[in-house]
């Protein structure tokens, strides 16, 4: 690859960082702490592409005016430009530059195993705070169904926010949790009892309140309880889309 096709996607590669940390598109792919890193990282890349592109102009024009034209010429006679192939791999950058992919959702959940994240051996699991309807995380909902012998979550109602897939004839309310990027998301879900849920299409973000079903969620299901919805409607996506 020859050094202007180099240059060129140093600077696309690092504008596309930039945009994506500037319009907090990066939340798709990290959590919100790697800003700092992201932001550096476009910057840096950036800079140095254009450092190199301004030096390689200097260049030409300090050698154009010394020297036999001859002298740099090639043997066969002929002047040889950048090769039309190697600018084809500006066209993926510039995609990316222009077009950020989307969060993960509902195909992710049919195609990752779901669970419940394992608490610490000496944690205990505090009552629910007083209140009719209790909001609570994916990750709290999950554990808890998951790992709380005390059943905490028995005969409340909760708040959940997440998004809807289909799998298996069945409607889950799912969230993406992630401990560093989207490369090692696994997703967190909860079955929906009511027919309802099912008239919305996968990727729909909803606010569902109900109550689990106790003693559902168990490692032959990776930890999917049932949720005995009472009310539920649609919401827009959070700029955030993972839990961590």
């Amino acid at each position: 690859m020859r050094r202007e096709t180099q240059n060129i996607l140093l600077v696309l590669l690092g504008g596309a960082l930039l945009k994506i940390g500037i319009t907090g598109d990066y939340l798709r792919y990290v959590k919100p702490g790697q800003l700092p890193w992201v932001l550096a990282g476009g910057a840096v890349m950036v800079l140095l592409g254009a450092v190199a592109i301004g030096r390689d102009v200097l260049a030409a024009r300090e050698g154009g005016g010394h020297g036999d034209d001859h002298d740099h010429e090639p043997e066969d006679g002929h002047v040889h430009g950048p090769p039309r192939s190697a600018w084809l791999l500006v066209l993926p950058v510039l995609a990316a530059f222009l077009v950020a992919p989307p969060a993960l959702g509902a195909y992710s959940v049919t195609t990752t195993p779901a669970r419940a994240p394992a608490p610490q051996a000496s944690a205990a699991f505090p009552p629910l705070p007083a209140g009719d309807v209790v909001p609570l995380t994916m990750t709290d909902f999950v554990t808890r169904a998951g790992w709380d012998p005390g059943g905490s979550l028995n005969d409340r109602t909760v708040r959940l926010t997440g998004f809807v897939t289909h799998s298996r004839g069945a409607v889950l309310l799912a969230r993406m949790k992630i401990t560093c990027c989207a490369a090692d998301a696994y997703p967190l879900t909860v079955r929906l009892d009511r027919l309802g849920a099912g008239r919305y299409a996968d990727d729909t973000w909803l606010e569902v309140t109900g109550r689990i079903v106790p003693g559902t969620a168990t490692a032959a299901n990776r930890y999917t309880a049932d949720l005995v919805v009472t009310g539920l409607h649609p919401v827009p996506a959070p700029q955030d889309p993972y839990e961590d």
